[in-house]
């Protein structure tokens, strides 16, 4: 019993004087750690400015490493969509399905995810007993740390499957309290259905308390709250497609619309627009500027995420003139890199991020109504109702000057609203979690082509659908169980 005290305070000195990095490697939760202090005695948040500061700093993280940059690798670079780009080898492991787990960008994603789940319990855990705020305040900003922290877990469980749930956070340490607190700060995986749960009971919480409307598309909606919660209905497996027409019924009725003009979406100058569900401002300065937006475009050095020839000949094979443009540019990089997929005279690069210099106020879209509209037309046609989703189909096709699509049997749809999600959402970090929940991960991958529609030979298996669990977590906590095949 002794040694296990000794070990414990050997433990909580680590935390206490580790960096900030070794800090939330260490931990996937913990935030407020107050050593000393009895259970129940000390408010975390004193005042209401100090909870609402909090609030505000679980937002902030939508503009950290993971959202940054992280989150378009993972979707589109892992995808048929992007080739990696750059000079990463962490990058080539994730393209190349190669990842093993020691990678740095795994281990990385994990801390950042589960840094803003420890910011977003703080919050929900401790709002109720600030003085001098209003109960529907206190609701609010339950809410809306309650969507950050399902948005967090719905990130975490695509990627690794079964993760860790981590609700309450470290306030109080003491060698009464090892027992209680020890599997906090050394959690087992939750199974993928406990995690899903949790995320709909976390969003179900934030439509409770989040307004219908906010001072720009950065803070949790209704409207965000009903997307996020018809992709989730959408993803887990089996699909819950009842529920996905649901909560996708309740965006489109929401107040949303569609922009006239695709490249409206990435001019800059429709920001926030009625087409934006949840989009990440920046204001251009230097202490709010997206640098994210410069690791995609530009001509200082070779960029993450360069477009792949198969999406290239998708446009070109689908005469999707307008989507392309707005999507890739080609430009004359001679001189400055070679690449082992591309021509350095016409080499692409991604085009929807068009402020990638100085302080960038560009800003990112995470959600937005296409996406929705889309995901209730295979909603649609998953329920036997092809003809509804063909006119869903449609509605996004002729913003683009396409006809109407041909398919006219269910089997034909869902290939062809694959294809059109692809064309419509490409590099916004969708394509591959939708090869995945589709059960089409594997296949696409596996025939995806390069240069001169030769197969990039990819070996894409079951196993490396996910990700390994960080070799330093596993190290850190004897809990956590790798997943299969790592």
């Amino acid at each position: 019993m002794k040694k296990s005290i000794l070990i414990f305070v050997l433990l909580i000195g680590v935390i206490s004087f580790s960096s900030c990095e070794d800090f939330l490697n260490i931990e996937p939760v913990s935030q407020g750690i107050a050593v000393g202090d009895a259970v129940g005695d000390t408010l975390l948040f004193e005042t209401a400015g100090e909870v609402e500061a909090a609030l505000a700093g679980v937002y902030a993280d939508f503009r950290n490493e993971y959202w940054s940059l992280d989150y378009f690798v993972n979707g589109d670079a892992q995808s048929d969509d992007a080739y990696a780009g750059a000079d990463n080898p962490m990058n080539f492991q994730i393209d190349e399905f190669r990842i093993v787990a020691t990678n740095t960008n795994v281990s990385r994603n994990w801390a950042s995810l589960y840094s803003t789940i420890g910011k977003a319990n703080a919050v929900i855990n401790n709002v109720d007993a600030v003085p001098n705020l209003s109960a529907e305040r206190k609701r609010q900003i339950k809410g809306e740390a309650a969507f950050i922290r399902a948005f967090m877990y719905f990130q975490a469980v695509q990627l690794w499957g079964g993760v860790p749930l981590q609700l309450k956070e470290v306030k109080t340490v003491s060698a009464e309290l090892l027992p209680v607190i020890f599997p906090m700060l050394f959690p087992a995986r939750t199974n993928t259905d406990g995690v899903f749960a949790q995320i709909k009971s976390d969003l179900k919480l934030a439509l409770e308390g989040v307004p219908v409307t906010a001072p720009n598309k950065g803070f949790a909606t209704r409207g965000a709250v009903n997307a996020v919660l018809a992709k989730v209905y959408a993803t887990q497996q089996p699909p819950k497609w009842d529920s996905v027409l649901y909560f996708s019924n309740a965006v489109i009725n929401g107040g949303y619309s569609l922009l006239p003009q695709f490249d409206h979406l990435w001019n800059n100058t429709q920001e926030n627009s009625s087409e934006s569900i949840f989009e990440i401002n920046y204001e251009g300065t230097p202490g709010s500027h997206n640098w994210g937006a410069s690791m995609f475009r530009g001509l200082d050095w070779k960029k993450f995420n360069t477009p792949s020839h198969d999406l290239v000949a998708a446009f070109d094979a689908e005469g999707d003139v307008i989507r392309k443009n707005a999507s890739i540019i080609f430009l004359n990089v001679t001189g400055r890199w070679g690449d082992p997929y591309w021509p350095a005279i016409n080499f692409p690069f991604v085009n929807k991020y068009r402020i990638f210099s100085g302080s960038s106020a560009q800003n990112f879209i995470l959600i937005r109504l296409a996406d929705i509209i889309l995901l209730r037309a295979e909603a649609l046609n998953a329920n036997g109702n092809v003809a509804g989703a063909a006119a869903l189909v449609n509605q996004i096709r002729s913003r683009v000057n396409l006809p109407p699509t041909t398919a006219a049997n269910q089997a034909d749809m869902r290939l062809a609203i694959e294809r059109e999600r692809r064309l419509e959402l490409a590099f916004e970090g969708h394509r591959w979690f939708d090869l995945k929940r589709t059960g089409r991960a594997i296949e696409v991958m596996n025939n995806a082509k390069g240069p001169g529609g030769v197969s990039m030979g990819y070996n894409l298996t079951v196993e490396r659908l996910l990700w390994p669990i960080p070799q330093a977590e596993l190290d850190r906590n004897q809990n956590l169980v790798q997943n299969p095949g790592f």
